[in-house]
């Protein structure tokens, strides 16, 4: 399944290797506020440092306007990797340039040095080979560790592999075999299960799932335009009237496959301290707007969930930040953790939901890349895994 070259098959001793990861990470106050996905990098880093190698990380931060701006700077990250992985970090305030090469340079085996914000730069969102080649001639090697940033064809997560010898880390590998496998290979049955806001962001994802999973659960705003699509009144819920012509489509193909919410928790304004009440699926009143599942379609989605050989996950049930909209995805975060299945969860917003639910540690694989896994549960290559070098 998994075809590419990764760290273990090369020999990093004495070379200086430019590692691209994701640590586009939540910084406050100049001080990262969730460290998850430094975390997930370390242990190719390690592995890199142990062997001999001297490592130059890479990665981007927010969206930036394609300029230097000091909000996304990545100093904060180089302090909070250095408090983590045993080895000096240096920071240059540069991803290119003379001195980001004179720091490349000056770096000796067991040392990290991280680079600038990629995006810092108008070349890397336009994939520039002149950035790419910029970034290759600071390492003798480059490994693509970044599976949040691999459906980007960027200069440092695609171009830069065009120019230098270019394996998978070892957090890339992992993301690809899990998903991968549960796609090609799915434990039957398979329950596939989206939320989140727009039915138009998953579209694709939706076809795809409805070929391969024995039952698609669907809650959250995008639930809402398929009610829309089968004619209810929403009142002041969300809804992409764009995608109801496509939500109608979906629903006429799902032959029995697509589960819809039976049951709505509602409320008269999207604020915490809001009337709310539960109803049955129908008519929204006049001011009211849908804000979570309701407890019936909880057991409903659950007993299905639980009866699960796979699970994939992207995306809440309801407006989970509000404790009164939170149960219907605190609810089936539990059902996934007790089910038994081989369970995967994507998408910064669930899996959120399932680090403040205390659960994580009962998911087998937590994705750390949301748009990422979601072109990949609908079929797409990723342009920053297919540049790597195939296993021979």
């Amino acid at each position: 399944m998994f075809n590419k070259k990764t760290i273990k098959d090369i020999d990093p001793r004495g070379k200086r290797i430019l590692v691209r990861v994701d640590f586009n990470v939540p910084i406050e106050d100049g001080k990262v506020q969730d460290d998850t996905r430094i975390r997930a990098a370390l242990p190719t880093i390690q592995d890199l440092l142990d062997r001999g190698a001297s490592v130059l990380l890479c990665s981007h931060l927010g969206r930036p306007k394609d300029k230097p701006d000091p909000k996304y700077s990545l100093k904060p990250v180089a302090d909070c990797l250095s408090s983590l992985v045993k080895a000096p970090v240096r920071f240059v305030d540069e991803a290119v340039g003379p001195r980001a090469e004179a720091a490349a340079r000056g770096l000796e085996p067991g040392e990290i040095l991280l680079l600038e914000n990629t995006r810092f730069y108008p070349g890397e969102t336009k994939n520039d080979p002149q950035l790419s080649k910029q970034l290759a001639a600071l390492a003798d090697l480059y490994v693509n560790d970044a599976f949040g940033s691999a459906h980007r064809a960027h200069a440092s997560t695609e171009g830069v592999a065009h120019f230098l010898p270019a394996v998978a880390g070892l957090l890339m590998e992992r993301e690809i075999r899990y998903l991968g496998e549960a796609l090609a290979h799915p434990k039957r049955p398979f329950v596939a299960i989206l939320g989140g806001a727009k039915v138009s962001d998953k579209i694709g994802v939706i076809r795809s799932l409805l070929g391969k999973a024995d039952h698609l659960l669907i809650g959250g705003g995008m639930a809402n335009t398929f009610f829309k699509a089968q004619g209810l009144e929403l009142a002041d819920s969300l809804v992409e009237a764009g995608a109801v012509e496509t939500a109608k489509e979906l629903l006429a193909s799902a032959t029995g496959k697509l589960h819809l919410p039976v049951d709505f928790v509602i409320a008269d304004a999207l604020d915490e301290k809001a009337n709310h009440k539960t109803i049955r699926t129908g008519d929204i009143p006049g001011g009211w707007r849908v804000l979570d599942i309701g407890p019936e379609t909880v057991a409903e989605f659950s007993s299905l969930i639980k009866k699960a050989g796979t699970v994939v996950w992207n995306g809440p049930m309801g407006v989970f930040e509000m404790k009164p909209f939170a149960a219907g995805t605190f609810a089936l975060a539990e059902a996934v953790a007790e089910s038994g299945a081989n369970s995967i969860v994507g998408g910064g917003d669930s899996v959120s939901a399932l680090q403040q639910s205390g659960l994580a540690e009962k998911i087998t694989h937590i994705s750390t890349g949301g748009g990422a896994s979601l072109e990949m549960l609908e079929g797409k290559v990723l342009p920053g895994l297919a540049a790597l070098q195939d296993k021979e």
